[in-house]
């Protein structure tokens, strides 16, 4: 089984992973250990397409595999070959809260996680919100042509409703890529 999980910054993402992990026995992957050079020293050092695509492409080669991260320009290849796709949307009062609960308790030393200031806080806590605003709206184009495979679990109404309507489009009403 290929699982893609998607969502924005304290949408469960993690949380899913590992429990889906836990129950199917399939290794998952956090797509932020792709995207981030963690070797740099310092916070938000992306690494290099280069170096990052090859890494993807030997978790896509594995029979079985999750993915998870709020990633989707570079994904493309995790859509089509995900035999499942979750899409996490939640409230912004809840992915505010875990955000700000997860930044504490990675403070408090009782999760372990980057070494995060209040100043990236308060970027990540803008950044969702973008993600939701801007993003989001881009993801549920380039989703489209795999609607048959997406599940958004507790989702918002108004994404409900856009994803009922996926399935009744033909292949030429989609948005280009």
């Amino acid at each position: 089984m290929k699982i893609h999980i998607l969502g924005g910054p304290g949408s469960g993402k993690t949380r899913l992973a590992e429990k889906l992990s836990g129950q199917l026995g399939i290794p998952h992957y956090d797509l932020d250990d792709l995207q981030w050079d963690n070797r740099s020293g310092g916070y938000g050092t992306k690494r290099d397409p280069g170096e990052r695509d090859p890494l993807l492409g030997e978790i896509l080669q594995r029979d079985d595999w999750i993915t998870e991260g709020v990633y989707f320009a570079w994904c493309g290849r995790c859509f089509e070959e995900a035999d499942r796709i979750y899409l996490l949307d939640v409230p912004r009062r809840t992915y505010r809260y875990r955000i700000l609960r997860r930044f504490l308790r990675r403070k408090l030393g009782m999760e372990k996680g980057k070494k995060e200031t209040l100043r990236s806080l308060y970027e990540l806590l803008k950044w969702a919100d973008k993600y939701q605003e801007v993003n989001l709206p881009e993801i549920l184009r380039i989703l489209a042509p795999y609607a048959d495979k997406v599940t958004v679990p507790g989702a918002d109404p108004c994404m409900e409703k856009e994803r009922s309507t996926w399935k009744k489009r033909t292949s030429s009403d989609w948005p280009s890529r």
